[in-house]
């Protein structure tokens, strides 16, 4: 496990600060979210400062604010873009969970920008979906910049503390039942997102015959 975390984080530190910080931001202004969430950056760059690599405090500053700006991108591309890129097909398959967001977003207002930064599909299109709905932008600013500071440090936190409980973990019961314990979890994780997956595609299975039948 350590060589394989050697090969992964042996790389100059601006370069480890650049790709977590290019991550955070594409995720929310250019929906990378859909492919790649967020957190999983976040963490990593806090792994990367467990371990030395790069400074804590500068990994969080950075994941916050390019989670900020962002967002704040995502938001103008709603504003100006919005109309068109909701009506794209190759959103069709989304279209079930694109609504919920919007209909999350009438209900809870600038709550749904701090909220569904905890929520990876929400954190991707929400900036956009408020964006199109014509928020002003400072009240936008303020939940975004809100939910940017918990949440880029809170998962940065997670990655740190992975990464120094891994070195413990490593040392007490050796490297076997370490890597053993991480395929485990990495398991559970894998079995967790596809069960949520699923059931996903089952609510919006629902909600599309729900409103075909209106």
């Amino acid at each position: 496990m350590n060589s394989l975390l050697e090969r992964l984080l042996n790389i100059a530190p601006v370069w480890v600060y650049l790709a977590v910080g290019l991550l955070v931001f594409a995720e929310d202004a250019i929906f990378v979210g859909f492919v790649l969430p967020g957190e999983t950056a976040a963490v990593i760059g806090g792994i990367a400062a467990s371990r030395g690599h790069v400074q804590l405090w500068a990994m969080i500053v950075l994941v916050v604010l390019a989670a900020i700006i962002g967002d704040s991108v995502g938001y103008e591309v709603g504003k100006h873009f919005g109309t068109r890129i909701l009506a794209l097909h190759a959103l069709d398959r989304y279209r079930g969970r694109l609504d919920r967001a919007q209909d999350f977003l009438s209900r809870r207002g600038g709550w749904a920008v701090f909220l569904g930064r905890f929520t990876a599909f929400f954190r991707a299109v929400m900036p956009a979906l408020v964006g199109t709905s014509r928020m002003p932008y400072p009240r936008f600013l303020a939940f975004n910049a809100s939910g940017g500071v918990v949440w880029g440090t809170a998962f940065v936190l997670v990655g740190y503390l992975a990464g120094h409980s891994a070195e413990k973990l490593a040392a007490t019961v050796g490297r076997g039942m370490t890597i053993a314990v991480v395929v485990i979890v990495i398991l559970a994780v894998i079995i967790w997102k596809i069960r949520e997956r699923r059931h996903s595609q089952a609510v919006e299975a629902k909600y599309e015959t729900a409103r075909e039948s209106e």
